[in-house]
């Protein structure tokens, strides 16, 4: 059984969601570097003024490199309330934002020491949420060599992603699709506030 290969993310986007989807085995990768601005703590949602980007402030560390599964969150700049604020901002009008609000507006109250902890249960409840039941697991070591490995992680990502003919985006319905037209990949977020328990037909 082939085994998809993923970082972890911050209310990853559309095509993150679809190999958890599509793999029902997945594999979290935890020991590679941590780099910035990248899903690993940041999401892009639609708004009223285009696409904007929600990043989780980390704490500083020592040296160059960092791994994944040892990056803390920072408390810098009451960033758990300004993130829910632009949700509530971009998708108050959204079909479904009263129904999920609930479920949503804990991970912007308490408080999380790990990224790698706080993206964890996020995905968790989005699978929950969703209706999808991947089967995730967690790199043991640096070794991505394996043939029954599928490795999304550079196909996946903000900047400068790679060709992913894996990957089909099936319109649905946004807030701002007149205004902006259909926004690409967005956080799982613009999907289920946008089309609630719909959204796994999308995935």
């Amino acid at each position: 059984m082939i085994k998809a290969l993923l970082t972890s993310t911050y209310f990853g986007p559309v095509q993150w969601y679809q190999k958890l989807n599509r793999y029902t085995d997945c594999l979290i990768e935890c020991h590679d570097s941590y780099l910035k601005q990248t899903y690993r703590n940041r999401c892009l949602i639609a708004t009223a003024n285009g696409i904007q980007a929600l990043s989780v402030p980390i704490e500083k560390y020592d040296g160059q490199k960092c791994e994944m599964k040892d990056i803390r969150i920072s408390d810098h700049g009451n960033w758990r309330h300004l993130h829910w604020n632009a949700l509530m901002s971009a998708y108050g009008e959204s079909p479904f934002f009263e129904f999920y609000a609930d479920e949503l507006h804990p991970f912007f109250e308490k408080k999380w020491d790990f990224l790698l902890d706080f993206n964890m249960e996020i995905t968790q409840k989005m699978c929950d949420l969703i209706d999808i039941h991947p089967h995730i697991s967690f790199t043991k070591e640096y070794d991505t060599s394996m043939k029954e490995i599928k490795d999304f992680r550079e196909l996946i990502r903000q900047k400068h992603p790679l060709d992913d003919g894996d990957f089909t985006e099936i319109p649905y319905y946004q807030v701002y699709k007149q205004k902006f037209g259909f926004q690409k990949n967005l956080s799982i977020l613009d999907l289920l506030l946008n089309e609630g328990n719909e959204s796994i037909y999308f995935l």
